[in-house]
């Protein structure tokens, strides 16, 4: 037997596209969901971390033994840390200190340093971005700037894309996707539009991003709140100014959430807010074209594992106004 042995940093990418039975047979649309949960550091960041990193180390911003620090809601920091620790690398990250519990004890058990910041708008020094970019400056560390940093974007334009056109057989009729740093809607939209044209690209905002209005409208503005993290910004990012966006939809935390359960009860998948988010926008297409067999893809970011604490904890839920319903 032949036994082949693979290291975290090669696991990354090549994950399923999975059929979401229950939203496709009410609909007469498949729609798929992209398994990046399954990556090693348990979300699409991955994918990002790793682009960063391969890009760092080939122009020599990245050397053995040296230091990695980005500002995160926790994702990019678990895939940095997976890969940067496998790599031998010091990975600090700066983050909010209002996200999932979750996360801060995955970045702690691998030994990754955790520098907590109130969560305040952009604008503000002491936002988890400003303070990572300060230490990088300060210390001398590689700052992976995965907002502006177009290695993300362009390791999905590599990789992500290319799998689900594969997987699809070269059949893709939408790409729905929320926005965090723009990476993945960047690299992704970029090559599916490349192989088809007529693909229609549809940005997924949480209440409190300004993506939905500057899509639609040209103009940066925001509206209410989210409990979604990760994703919805109020700036276009160099990622983002990169990706090929035909229209914006709005979801809000009510909607989201009533998916969240749904998939975790209905087809056994217990994702993340954003995923359920991104679903919920692919849902929302397909029961506007029933019965047509359009063919929808869509991102599950990362696994509900990660947010126990919070959406799958009644009280969470019950503080925040909110009540799981319905979808179908």
């Amino acid at each position: 037997m032949n036994h082949r042995t693979s290291t975290l940093w090669d696991s990354v990418g090549n994950t399923p596209l999975l059929r979401i039975r229950s939203l496709s047979e009410a609909t007469g649309n498949e729609i798929f969901g992209k398994a990046e949960f399954m990556n090693p550091g348990g979300s699409i960041k991955d994918r990002a971390a790793k682009g960063m990193i391969r890009a760092a180390e080939a122009d020599g911003r990245l050397r053995p033994g040296g230091t990695i620090i980005e500002g995160t809601a926790g994702n990019t920091g678990i895939g940095l840390g997976v890969l940067g620790v496998e790599r031998g690398y010091r990975v600090i990250v700066s983050m909010p200190d209002n996200q999932a519990k979750e996360k801060y004890d995955l970045l702690e058990a691998m030994g990754v340093e955790i520098r907590k910041v109130p969560p305040v708008p952009f604008a503000n020094p002491e936002h988890f971005y400003h303070r990572a970019r300060i230490l990088a400056e300060e210390n001398g560390w590689f700052w992976a700037n995965q907002f502006e940093n177009t290695a993300n974007g362009d390791f999905h334009a590599e990789t992500t894309g290319p799998e689900v056109w594969e997987q699809c057989e070269g059949r893709i009729d939408v790409l729905v996707s929320a926005v965090g740093t723009g990476g993945t809607i960047s690299g992704m939209s970029r090559y599916l539009k490349g192989k088809n044209p007529d693909l229609k690209v549809v940005l997924v905002d949480p209440m409190g991003s300004g993506l939905f209005s500057y899509v639609n409208e040209g103009k940066m503005e925001s509206t209410g709140s989210s409990i979604t993290e990760g994703i919805g910004i109020m700036r276009v990012t160099e990622n983002f100014r990169r990706a090929q966006v035909d229209e914006a939809v709005r979801i809000g935390d009510p909607e989201m959430v009533n998916m969240l359960y749904h998939l975790a009860r209905q087809d056994a998948l217990v994702v993340g807010t954003s995923a359920a988010l991104n679903v919920q926008a692919a849902y929302e297409i397909a029961r506007k074209n029933p019965g047509r067999g359009l063919r929808i893809v869509t991102l599950l970011c990362d696994h509900g594992s990660r947010y126990t604490s919070k959406v799958f904890n009644p009280e969470f839920l019950a503080a925040k106004g909110l009540v799981v319903g319905p979808v179908l």
